[in-house]
């Protein structure tokens, strides 16, 4: 009888591939969470807080949000103060204070990297503030003109420190 015992068979050695299915769900949450660091990291970056890029986003995108509840006038002028704000403190008082009428639109252009026809659409910006009550511009040129001063501060950090560390691309506000 003893000479028909057989030694005890030990277990098969565990696989390491395919992982358990908590090893799939800690990839997936690391994953997810370094894709959620870098797009706080690339909006930090674009917008620090407490910098003119910071302010003069969260007013345009004020102005967007609030530019059917408003006057045409109002938000036309509202947004001619803020390009000026805008270029003032990218470029210096010195630079951008003489500017008016045509030349300061012509300047816009020039130094708009999206290629926004100021000249010929922003035409409003200096006549509407001035204009009778009654006299209104097409909501859509409105929204032209506001999505272009958007686009004018999401890429106004090209040719910075940070543009040169971080290429971001384009993209909405």
């Amino acid at each position: 009888m003893p000479g028909q015992l057989m030694d005890i068979r030990g277990l098969d050695p565990i696989s390491w591939w395919p992982p358990a299915p908590g090893w799939w769900i800690s990839t997936l949450l690391l994953l997810l969470t370094l894709f959620l660091l870098s797009l706080l990291l690339r909006y930090l970056l674009r917008y620090p807080p407490g910098s003119w890029r910071w302010e003069a986003r969260a007013e345009l995108r004020d102005l967007w949000r609030q530019r059917n509840k408003r006057p045409q006038k109002e938000s036309a002028a509202r947004l001619s103060e803020l390009l000026r704000r805008i270029a003032i403190a990218r470029f210096g008082r010195e630079r951008i204070a003489s500017l008016s009428g045509p030349t300061w639109l012509q300047w816009l252009q020039q130094s708009d990297p999206n290629g926004f026809d100021w000249s010929g659409l922003g035409g409003s910006l200096l006549k509407l503030p001035y204009a009778p009550e009654s006299h209104n511009m097409d909501p859509g040129e409105l929204d032209a003109l506001i999505s272009a001063a958007i686009d004018l501060v999401a890429h106004s950090y090209e040719g910075s420190f940070i543009g040169k560390i971080v290429h971001l691309g384009s993209s909405r506000v």
